[in-house]
């Protein structure tokens, strides 16, 4: 069934920035903006959003469905946000809300999700049945993709690898740096950017980011090998207990880290010890739309058949 729609408007709401984009029925970019996210700022969120929208719609002369991808989930008991790492939007009306602002239906998704849409649609993944998204980045998040739809979940947290503990920890690793949820040792603990930053700390290694550390690493600094190495490990666990699980087809990588190339070789050589199976033919691979996938997968939200 063709779209009655030329475009649809995807947001990707981060923590630091608000990204719009226009994307057209063949999946095309045609206009983009961005605006920084006025964190602890509920009220202003809104408006941002809003305005981004208007300011696309005047663009492009329509009026145009949107899906936003969030740093969270709505919970399907009472509507609110939950479970968002940008806390000011937590226990708020935030699909309500901005349905009144705009005057229509929107969809929301968690921002992990709508990223593995995207690489599932047309991207990394595209022609694939079980498609695992990972971000990996400030939080580390998680969505599944399963024929061309998110897999959404009774409780809305399909996906949510990061707040799992880390699987098989060493002596060392127990119980865990404190997690924001409450929890200590959770995977988004050891495999954030800021995760992989503070283990170099710990380890005696000098204030580094975490693209730096993998930088000094391919430099052949020992140092930042060790942080490395360390971290690459842990990843191979955390993604071999989601395999167990849900056995996907492939897993893409997004966020900041999804860029350290040495990942892509090195965490499937890893994981294999982890998986209970004889061979292991789950795809580790690199996200073709980058910082994109994350307003493409929210306007993939809407799917001409359920257009009305």
């Amino acid at each position: 069934m063709a779209s009655r729609f030329p475009f649809r408007i995807g947001i990707d709401l981060g923590g630091t920035k608000i990204e719009a984009a226009a994307v057209d029925h063949l999946g095309t970019v045609r206009v983009r903006r961005r605006v920084g996210t006025p964190a602890g700022n509920y009220r202003a969120t809104i408006e941002a959003i809003t305005a981004l929208v208007e300011v696309i719609e005047r663009r492009i002369g329509e009026t145009t469905p949107v899906g936003i991808g969030i740093p969270g989930t709505i919970s399907p008991i009472t509507g609110l946000v939950k479970n968002a790492n940008s806390t000011w939007l937590i226990g708020r009306p935030l699909q309500q809300d901005l349905e009144g602002a705009l005057g229509r239906p929107i969809r929301l998704a968690n921002d992990a999700n709508c990223f593995a849409l995207s690489e599932a649609t047309d991207g990394a993944a595209m022609g694939m049945t079980t498609v695992f998204g990972v971000i990996l980045g400030t939080g580390v998040g998680g969505g599944i993709a399963h024929g061309g739809r998110i897999l959404l979940g009774a409780n809305a947290i399909a996906g949510e690898w990061g707040h799992n503990p880390l699987p098989w920890p060493a002596a060392s690793e127990i119980p865990g740096p404190a997690c924001y949820c409450g929890h200590s040792g959770c995977v988004e603990t050891f495999l954030s950017g800021p995760a992989l930053a503070a283990d170099h700390r710990r380890h005696g290694g000098r204030s580094l980011s975490a693209i730096e550390i993998a930088a000094f690493a391919v430099d052949g600094d020992a140092e930042s090998g060790a942080t490395l190495d360390r971290y690459m490990d842990r990843l191979a666990r955390g993604l071999a207990s989601v395999i167990n699980l849900i056995d996907p087809d492939a897993i893409v990588l997004g966020g900041g880290l999804s860029g350290i190339s040495a990942l892509y070789e090195r965490v499937p050589l890893l994981w294999s010890r982890y998986i209970f199976s004889d061979k292991v033919v789950t795809r580790l691979l690199p996200p073709v739309h980058g910082d994109s996938s994350g307003v493409r997968g929210a306007a993939w939200l809407w799917h001409p058949e359920e257009e009305g």
